[in-house]
């Protein structure tokens, strides 16, 4: 069973872990996304399992897996969410958060203080239906994958529309259900259009410049990818959702690695097993890397499900400015951070 595979040396090794399942305070209940802030902190935000009360919420960490609490709980007033999908930052200091329960963005500072919120549902200028992927440029501008009316909006960072491109199909500069954004450092928009199995690349203005990858589950091949994330050099790197992986592209959109992911203990969980010192015992007897002897045991699925350092719903990939990759391993509970070579 190859977890690694490359065409070239690697692009992207192994780090650490942070998180651990908890429906509330420290830990993560079905993460879907993260932002890497310029205070050092990680802001996850989790959705939890049938929109639960207790486990919506953002949870504040760090890179040494710090613990500076929570923010944006189950609710539907100022400062609380139903379904928190994505997350993204500006410049100010400010979190954008999209709900696609109540067809809405949240915005907050960097101590969880609520300060607005803005949409509704509908298909109109700055209406959304179940809006997903978020980001920002370098001018405060806000763009956002509405998700199921196959388009983007873009808006000023006071949440004021601008403009709106793309429709439903599956031609250049049409959707099916586009989910992650991301503004890459040269200012273009690479959007992971799911529902299409491949990503899309635009100019701010919304004008089409390239499409990347092909339905499949071969290298380079993509199955409703969720999330990407574009550096300094153009490499894309893409939870390719539907095939429980991470794929990493060249600027010219070449397949250079595929990760299947590579999770150890995260501090919080090696700080519970020494507690409950029988799930610890058991835990290290167990095979944690068993021969499935089931029917699909060849299914990327099922091998996730079994398989425990393997990605299960990779949802988003992240980067920070040290060079590191963190991705919301939403089925697990966890983030996976590699480290660019």
């Amino acid at each position: 069973m190859r977890t690694n595979m490359s065409k070239q040396d690697s692009v992207l090794e192994y780090d650490l872990t942070i998180g651990l399942i908890a429906m509330e305070g420290r830990g993560f209940e079905y993460p879907t996304d993260l932002v890497a802030a310029e205070n050092g902190r990680l802001y996850v935000a989790n959705r939890a399992r049938d929109l639960g009360e207790r486990g919506v919420r953002v949870t504040v960490t760090d890179i040494d897996s710090g613990y500076y609490g929570t923010f944006a709980h189950h609710g539907t007033g100022g400062g609380n969410m139903i379904s928190p999908m994505c997350i993204a930052k500006d410049g100010q200091g400010r979190l954008y958060i999209t709900d696609d329960y109540t067809h809405s963005v949240s915005v907050f500072d960097f101590d969880g203080n609520f300060i607005r919120r803005w949409g509704s549902r509908g298909d109109g200028n700055g209406e959304f239906n179940g809006p997903s992927g978020i980001d920002t440029d370098s001018d405060g501008d806000i763009y956002i994958a509405d998700t199921h009316n196959n388009r983007i909006q873009k808006f000023t960072s006071g949440g004021e529309f601008v403009l709106a491109f793309g429709s439903r199909g599956d031609g250049n500069g049409e959707f099916e259900m586009p989910w992650g954004i991301t503004v890459a450092p040269s200012g273009d928009l690479y959007i992971a259009d799911w529902g299409n199995d491949r990503i899309q690349r635009f100019s701010s203005a919304g004008e089409f410049v390239a499409s990347y990858g092909r339905p499949g589950s071969g290298d380079g091949e993509l199955l409703r990818p969720s999330g990407l994330a574009v550096d300094e050099r153009g490499y894309m790197y893409v939870s390719d959702w539907g095939n429980e992986r991470v794929q990493v592209f060249d600027a010219g959109g070449e397949f250079l690695q595929s990760l299947r992911g590579e999770a150890g203990l995260s501090k919080w969980a090696a700080n519970f097993l020494e507690v409950n010192r029988e799930e610890g015992e058991a835990r290290a007897k167990s095979n944690l890397e068993p021969t499935l002897q089931v029917d699909d045991a060849d299914d990327p699925h099922t091998q996730s499900g079994y398989i425990e350092k393997y990605f299960w719903a990779p949802m988003s990939v992240k980067l920070d400015t040290a060079g590191r990759v963190y991705i919301t391993d939403g089925n697990r509970h966890r983030i996976q951070v590699y480290r660019r070579v």
